[in-house]
């Protein structure tokens, strides 16, 4: 039986991080919704052409893609236009997830890991036999996003943003990675949890 284990938090608290190590587990199959986000926001995709109406032409590139960076700047200034963004995209990533899942289990994976910031929002929590909140420290989280070319300004809009998702978040966890730790010591906790997870009850 493939066990489905959901990873959720904030951005910069390393939900990828963790994704990445349980990936190179034998017999587990990572799912990405971020990457699957960016999947049908390419050109010639309806829910790019929704996110056009909704927010302007400003946001297309010359090429035809979705300026990702100049999307950002709005959504993560305003709460409305953060939900009508997700709007759009859940309903178009979600079919895709559900197709991936359903053929890693077909194939006989051990696990597939759903990696989603919004996971609870997005209707898959409740698909997984755990749900892990990968958190870490505010001020942790705001200097990875600095690290990974962020301005002081968006690295503190993108913390404030989604400062209550770990709260929200907490009730449907089973289990809390927290990450703040040197890496080596949060990777042992996340191989330890993901091995209890895999142990027959």
């Amino acid at each position: 039986m493939t066990v489905r284990i959901g990873l959720m938090g904030p951005i910069g608290c390393g939900k990828s991080t963790v994704a990445g190590w349980l990936g190179e587990r034998q017999g587990v199959v990572v799912v990405d919704a971020d990457q699957v986000a960016r999947e049908v926001v390419e050109p010639g995709e309806p829910a790019l052409e929704a996110i056009i109406g909704r927010f302007g032409g400003e946001i297309r590139r010359p090429d035809g893609s979705l300026d990702r960076a100049a999307l950002g700047q709005i959504v993560f200034a305003d709460p409305a236009a953060l939900g009508d963004l997700e709007a759009i995209v859940h309903p178009a990533v979600r079919p895709l997830i559900l197709a991936t899942i359903e053929g890693a289990e077909a194939a006989g994976a051990d696990a597939v890991v759903i990696e989603a910031i919004k996971l609870v929002e997005g209707g898959l929590a409740a698909m997984c036999d755990e749900v892990w909140l990968v958190t870490c420290q505010p001020a942790v989280q705001h200097e990875r996003l600095i690290e990974r070319g962020s301005s002081e300004a968006d690295a503190a809009a993108r913390v404030m943003a989604q400062a209550d998702l770990t709260e929200r978040a907490t009730t449907a966890a089973t289990r809390v990675i927290d990450t703040s730790g040197p890496p080596a010591e949060t990777r042992s906790l996340a191989e330890r949890a993901f091995d209890e997870a895999l142990r027959p009850v």
